[in-house]
């Protein structure tokens, strides 16, 4: 078991280059970014399942905004201030492990679920064990890297986003469509486990229950592989020495801080706004290549997964590797840079959404991705740098609290509710006697009512959509003004002394 490292430990680093060898920094910074790849395929992998679910549920849009944002957000944005408090003075090692394990195990159950409020309840149980990864893990971090290369280190970090939300979709599209319950069944039986498999009548299980399950194991794993080889570092390490040994901050005391500083406050607000609109549309992007370009789920999952998911992977990187590189000579880059990707983003998403053909229509959409996610490397970079290490962890959760309280939980059902309010208005303009009811329900239909139904279930979910790209706008200008005052709040960045 790793114990916790001190400041007086003789370790084989610099305080100028960090705690620890160059090569256990990159070695704690890819396990970090490995549990935040599963923390957000875990988030992720309900909205590559939308359809599947709302079919075999008998659910609708706006049900499945509730499960994947609502329900998880519930505990996961009121948690995670009072873990980061924790976190500021106990093994944050510890806590990111103990989450892991939680929403791992919630993730598993997820695929057992037979109804609505049952899911709900699960998904509440995921965001209670993913509330305690992020702020412990930046907490982490700052302490690994010095303060001019850490919008790197945290871009890194943040990759896990784009990374998880393309691995749930490369697992769930292919599970869901390929692996059945009678595979599962015959390999059980295969490791001696056929007792089991028949108490848990796995021949029944439908393919995305299955991928539920494979998505939430592999979690436990690594959690027992970082017991042993994860090493909690010496606590300001890298803060400079006026900063360092202090004791713990008040809560009060962060906020007043935290209150004081405007850039960070803009930020906050603007990446709350980039993130409602994120979580709004990735919530629903397989459903839309699903029903407006007829693809089939594994098809849907691999072009938003691999295709998008690889541009907006390259964005996240960038914004933070560029950021260190020119910050020395452009000190706002985390300001501007973010509002300049966002803005470029918005005609880009209304283009690629609107457009007929797919591949045509790929283009923009990736271009997009990759330059809208500017703005999450800056992100984190500010978070972590307008503190000292006393407060690192509450700054980052008391930004996730706004961030995932807007985005999060809001996102996604505000996205459904449009996508069924506009459908219903599709509807009731239509001479065919439709509603929604009827629609769902989906009995003794005519053709020409069921054709009906499937095109306003795709326009409006098409339109809800475009209508959310176009918020990025807002989100931009929050950045922008964050530049006003980034260097005056900013505790250590490139200019400043480490």
């Amino acid at each position: 078991m790793a114990s916790l490292a001190t400041p007086g430990e003789a370790v084989a680093s610099d305080i100028n280059e960090g705690y620890g060898s160059r090569g256990y920094r990159a070695y704690v910074l890819g396990s970090l970014l490995l549990v935040y790849i599963f923390n957000f395929i875990d988030r992720a992998i309900l909205a590559v399942l939308n359809d599947p679910i709302k079919i075999s549920l008998g659910l609708e849009d706006w049900h499945m905004g509730m499960i994947g944002g609502t329900a998880f957000a519930l505990f996961y944005v009121t948690l995670g201030i009072p873990i980061a408090r924790i976190s500021e003075t106990r093994s944050r090692k510890w806590i990111i492990l103990a989450a892991l394990t939680l929403w791992s195990l919630m993730t598993v159950f997820c695929g057992f679920a037979t109804s609505f409020l049952m899911l709900f309840l699960l998904r509440v149980g995921v965001g209670i064990g993913e509330a305690g990864c992020t702020p412990p893990a930046q907490s982490m971090i700052a302490d690994y890297f010095k303060p001019s290369s850490r919008a790197t280190a945290v871009s890194i970090y943040a990759l896990g986003v784009p990374l998880g939300a393309m691995f749930a979709g490369v697992a769930g599209g292919p599970i869901n469509d390929y692996v059945t319950g009678q595979n599962v069944y015959n390999l059980m039986a295969s490791m001696g486990l056929e007792s089991l498999a028949d108490s848990l009548n796995v021949v029944a299980l439908e393919g995305w229950r299955i991928a539920f399950a494979a998505v939430g194991l592999p979690g436990l794993l690594l959690g027992f592989v970082l017991i042993f080889t994860l090493k909690e570092p010496p606590r300001g390490y890298t803060d400079p020495v006026s900063a360092q040994n202090k004791e713990t901050a008040k809560l009060a005391e962060v906020l007043r801080i935290l209150k004081s500083k405007p850039a960070y406050i803009h930020v906050v607000l603007g990446a709350a706004i980039a993130s409602f609109v994120g979580y709004g549309i990735g919530h629903f992007v397989t459903a839309f290549l699903r029903r407006v370009h007829g693809l089939s789920l594994t098809e849907a999952a691999i072009y938003y997964s691999l295709v998008m998911g690889l541009f907006a992977a390259i964005g996240v990187f960038s914004s933070g590797w560029i950021s260190d590189r020119i910050s020395k000579r452009h000190p706002n880059a985390l300001s501007w840079l973010p509002a300049l990707g966002m803005s470029v983003s918005v005609p880009l998403y209304v283009i690629g959404f609107l457009v007929p053909e797919l591949f045509i229509a790929l283009i923009p959409l990736c271009a997009a991705a990759l330059l809208h996610y500017f703005y999450l490397g800056p992100m984190y970079a500010v978070f972590g740098g307008v503190v000292d290490s006393r407060m690192r962890a509450t700054s980052v959760a008391v930004a996730l609290f706004v961030v995932n309280l807007v985005g999060l939980a809001l996102g996604p059902p505000a996205s459904g509710i449009l996508s069924t309010t506009l459908k219903g208005l599709m509807l009731s303009t239509s001479d065919l006697g439709l509603s929604l009811e009827v629609c769902t329900a989906a009995v003794n239909l005519t053709e020409a009512q069921a054709a009906m139904c499937e095109r306003t279930d795709a326009k409006g979910l098409q339109y809800a959509i475009v209508i959310f790209a176009c918020l990025y706008l807002w989100a931009s200008v929050h950045y922008l003004l964050a530049g006003r005052t980034l260097q005056r709040d900013m505790l250590s960045m490139p200019g400043k002394k480490d």
